[in-house]
């Protein structure tokens, strides 16, 4: 016989754990074994004193022991279990929603998930475990990262959850989490208002359905935030992308500016490399995984050849996002609306969504939206090329401010996506612009506690120090700490010291080939240009931002 051991969300690991070996050894005894996957099992033995809200049990023979039973006698827990189990009925909603509010929630797993997969997502990773700790609770949470998903959540621990508590801005797959009790919100409302989040999970949870993925999420988020959110899947996928070719294509230039122009030689290779084929990949990726976010699957195909195209006919970035929108509208429009026959259900995924809508894709693109938007295109890269000082002064002081204004959110991704595409034309003075001013925030935060010591906590000058670290890494949300506690004077100013190291670099012409590495990017030569003019921009945003914040905030205690 194979059993099943499953912890009550009350219960403490440390107990767990102990009941845990005296029973397998007891199984071990009368010849049964303890497995870990619930499809395994024969019978599952609750440990506790309620029974877990998990579908997978359907089907199962259940028996509910409390903790001191199973750990005095495991050998008669083991018997009455066999002799006395009963098939599973899963609680309903209305039920579970019950207990989590009444008794409190102790066992928490979550998701984090930014478009860039890097400063939100681990930012609120950390505000969630410290809130849950806090609150004696047990939590773990999972990471999804550019680099895939960290500190990954085991099925065991998915089974023994009262609450999935998921912080993303951009789709991710949840479909281990089928028939558990979940919330969705925002990294940054997980990071800023932690508290208010949970109270609202607790209230507002719904049963997870892995089939209706997309329709789980939140009204009023996915009215206000749909399209941003497809936005920045695409982006999230685009950048390592942008983020390689743009440093192979400076490391180039070590031997020359030119010198890639020289067939055979090693800097035409890597001009090859990363000009000819990572850029040549960063369209089709945005337009691809804008089309994923809508229409999952189907999308990809279409939108990975809608971006393509947009490439090869000249219109660039703002064609992969139209190409990207559509491609995954169509797909989904044809998912939805094209009934088959049931024996023919299975072609739809692979050859009638992905034909139809990628034929209907590429004939828009070709003889709709190419031509004018490669016209839009070509415009604004003249446009940019020719600048003189004045308006390039202007973009500067415009897209600093953007950058600053509510560091990681809506406003900086928009200045920020709109740098990086244009680094497929050619055009580098805006994304060096972009970078220098996004790390303005979180380094004067840093400076302005070192300049102002008495007016800060001890805990606030130790974030300080933090903000300093991450403000060198070009991740502007090490600011965040200081704008949600003292909006009013820190926001604007960090956007005048973030303006001003805009306007400085668009006015020194400086040239930035990597979308992302912050300070370290110098290590790269020629991948900022001129790199002393750079410094002096980010350090005259920085200074301007130290002082006047140090010189405006009053005393810690009296801060409201």
């Amino acid at each position: 016989m194979n059993i099943l051991l499953i912890e009550d969300a009350a219960t403490g690991k440390a107990k767990t754990f102990l009941v845990r070996q005296v029973f397998a050894a007891a199984a071990a005894n009368a010849s049964h074994n303890v497995v870990e996957n619930t499809a395994d099992a024969d019978i599952a033995v609750v440990l506790g004193n309620t029974l877990p809200h998990n579908p997978q049990l359907n089907g199962k023979k259940v028996y509910l022991v409390d903790l001191e039973s199973a750990f005095s006698a495991p050998e008669k827990t083991l018997s009455d279990a066999l002799d006395h189990a009963s098939d599973y009925v899963a609680p309903t909603e209305s039920a579970v929603g019950n207990t989590l509010s009444a008794a409190g929630v102790k066992n928490i797993v979550a998701v984090t998930a930014c478009p860039t997969g890097v400063a939100h997502t681990f930012m609120s990773a950390e505000a969630i475990e410290a809130y849950a700790k806090q609150q004696g609770w047990n939590v773990k949470v999972e990471t999804r990262g550019q680099v895939g998903a960290g500190n990954p959540i085991s099925p065991e621990e998915v089974a023994g959850a009262d609450l999935v508590f998921v912080a993303a801005d951009i789709d991710v797959d949840l479909s281990k989490f089928d028939g558990k009790l979940m919330y969705r919100t925002s990294t940054g409302l997980a990071l800023k208002k932690t508290a208010q989040e949970f109270d609202k999970a607790f209230k507002e949870a719904k049963v997870f359905t892995a089939a209706a993925q997309s329709a789980v999420k939140q009204e009023v988020k996915t009215e206000k935030k749909g399209i941003y959110s497809h936005l920045m899947t695409g982006v999230s996928h685009m950048l390592p992308v942008v983020v390689a070719g743009g440093l192979i294509i400076a490391l180039s230039f070590v031997f020359g500016i030119e010198a890639f122009k020289e067939e055979g030689t090693l800097a035409a290779a890597l001009m090859q490399i990363g000009g000819g084929s990572a850029f040549g990949l960063m369209i089709p990726v945005l337009s691809g995984y804008i089309a994923y976010s809508i229409a999952d699957r189907p999308g990809l195909t279409p939108g990975l050849v809608g971006g393509m195209l947009a490439s090869s006919i000249g219109a660039g970035f703002l064609g992969g996002i139209i190409s990207g929108f559509l491609a995954g509208y169509v797909a989904k429009a044809i998912a939805d609306h094209v009934k088959l026959p049931p024996t023919m259900n299975a072609l739809k995924p692979i050859l009638i969504i992905p034909f139809l809508a990628t034929l209907v894709v590429g004939l828009v693109m070709i003889y709709i939206v190419g031509e004018p938007v490669a016209w839009i295109m070509t415009s604004m890269t003249e446009f940019l090329t020719g600048m003189q000082s004045g308006s390039a002064i202007l973009l500067g002081i415009i897209l600093g401010a953007m950058m600053c204004f509510d560091m990681g959110g809506p406003v900086n991704k928009a200045a920020y996506t709109f740098g990086v595409g244009l680094l497929a034309s050619a055009s580098y003075l805006p994304m060096a612009a972009v970078m220098a001013a996004g790390m303005v925030p979180a380094l004067g935060m840093g400076l302005a506690t070192f300049l102002a010591r008495k007016k800060f906590s001890a805990n606030e000058r130790e974030g300080g120090k933090a903000s300093f670290v991450l403000g060198l890494c070009f991740i502007s949300e090490g600011a965040i700490p200081f704008a949600a506690r003292d909006p009013m004077r820190v926001i604007p100013s960090c956007m005048i010291g973030g303006a001003l190291t805009g306007a400085l670099s668009m006015l020194f012409g400086a040239k930035l080939m990597a979308p992302h590495g912050g300070i370290f990017v110098l290590a790269i030569p020629g991948a900022i240009q001129p790199v002393l003019l750079y410094l002096v921009a980010i350090l005259a945003g920085t200074a301007v931002t130290g002082f006047l914040y140090a010189a405006i905030k009053p005393k810690e205690e009296e801060l409201v």
